[in-house]
């Protein structure tokens, strides 16, 4: 009786093999590629970056790689007091920015996907992301350039939503 359950499964496991053969450990060699993380959002990893070292109570933080939107989001921030001054350091790569935090930013994000808002709309993104409307800031991408939503709303215009902080 045993040895009959034991051909049955046998069978079943003849019947379950995949078609191709296995491979020898040198093949495998031959074949292997090497996968590289891939950074999807560079102003996502930025912020990131600065709210976790925010939450751990360090005074620098180096952020990297640099771009244009980074820098003016840090200038947004740097202008309303959220941050100290950051100095943007070359290596002859995408560039470094040293950071420094004074302590006021409690939450700071990005909107992905880049969101449409009108004119209109930016009274309902104020509500849903800010915690009160006495502080905090919404980043918008215009065609006058990257501003507040205060300043978006002040020159009467919609844009892509980039992120928030406060």
């Amino acid at each position: 009786e045993v040895r009959g359950r034991l051909a049955v499964v046998k069978q079943l496991c003849v019947n379950c093999q995949p078609t191709s053969p296995p491979r020898s450990p040198q093949d495998n060699s031959q074949q292997q590629t090497t996968s590289k993380m891939v950074r999807m959002s560079v102003l996502a990893d930025c912020l990131k970056t600065i709210s976790n070292a925010e939450k751990r109570g360090r005074r620098q933080v180096m952020v990297r790689p640099s771009s244009k939107v980074v820098i003016k989001f840090l200038q947004c921030m740097q202008q309303h007091g959220y941050i100290g001054e950051f100095e943007i350091v070359d290596d002859h790569r995408s560039n470094k920015i040293v950071i420094e935090l004074n302590g006021r930013l409690n939450k700071c994000g990005v909107i992905s996907p880049r969101f449409d808002v009108g004119y209109d709309d930016i009274e309902k993104w104020i509500v849903n992301l800010l915690p009160s409307r006495q502080f905090g800031h919404i980043m918008i991408s215009t065609t006058y350039g990257i501003m507040t939503h205060e300043e978006a709303r002040r020159k009467k215009t919609g844009g892509k939503i980039l992120g928030f902080f406060y």
